[in-house]
């Protein structure tokens, strides 16, 4: 089935073993240590990079006059678990992993997050084989697409904590917790207020008419805490 999945990929791997490290979930490799070399999470963070390499060149490419900000969110909408997940499922990616019992009863719907990780070792194996080149080809044909349909001026601009909530499963593997402060003010006219931790790390502060304007606001701060540490 690899022979397949490497035409998909337009690259014929001069060391197999590397896709297939690149194919296993962990639940596989925990089951089968015997037969398996290793499995796709060290693949999976280098892939992240190369991939937030191409797309970062590619839009940089692009759109010369756009500033760091708009391309950081640009970028963002593009790595997304679920569009990386809909990448994945373009070539069925999810029927050529190798995965343990309890993640292979869910191989029809596989989970977004499996999936895009899949997709981030697989590119981590084509850079490790063929090169950034090879890469580029790859990334450049299937997500065309999606740079081509990028709302330029609307991308993410307002749900903040969508946002928050992306880059923090990207970068910190967790996501984002809200804390209410406090709610002040007459009934008619609360005033809340609300602190946004990751990894137990206070990013941010919010307050707003609702609770969920409030959570948004703090989600903000936080984003621009983060995109400064970029």
């Amino acid at each position: 089935m690899t022979e397949v999945l490497m035409t998909q990929l337009g690259h014929n791997f001069r060391n197999p073993q590397l896709l297939e490290t690149a194919l296993t979930h962990r639940s596989y490799f925990f089951e089968n240590r015997a037969q398996a070399a290793g499995h796709f999470e060290r693949f999976e963070f280098l892939g992240d990079a190369v991939l937030d390499l191409i797309l970062s060149e590619t839009l940089m490419t692009a759109h010369p006059q756009a500033d760091e900000g708009a391309l950081s969110k640009w970028r963002a909408s593009l790595v997304n678990e679920n569009a990386l997940a809909e990448v994945a499922r373009q070539f069925e990616l999810g029927q050529f992993l190798h995965l343990g019992k309890s993640e292979s009863a869910q191989r029809p719907q596989l989970r977004p997050r499996l999936l895009a990780s899949a997709l981030e070792a697989v590119i981590a194996a084509l850079y490790l084989d063929g090169g950034l080149e090879i890469v580029r080809a790859f990334v450049l044909k299937h997500f065309a697409s999606r740079i081509d349909s990028l709302d330029k001026q609307n991308e993410f601009s307002a749900d903040f904590k969508t946002r928050l909530q992306e880059l923090s499963q990207k970068r910190f593997r967790t996501v984002p917790a809200y804390k209410l402060i406090s709610d002040e003010g007459p009934d008619h006219a609360k005033i809340f207020t609300v602190e946004v931790y990751v990894n137990g790390r206070r990013l941010g502060e919010g307050s707003g008419s609702s609770r969920k304007e409030a959570e948004q606001a703090a989600a903000g701060e936080a984003l621009k805490t983060e995109e400064k540490r970029t």
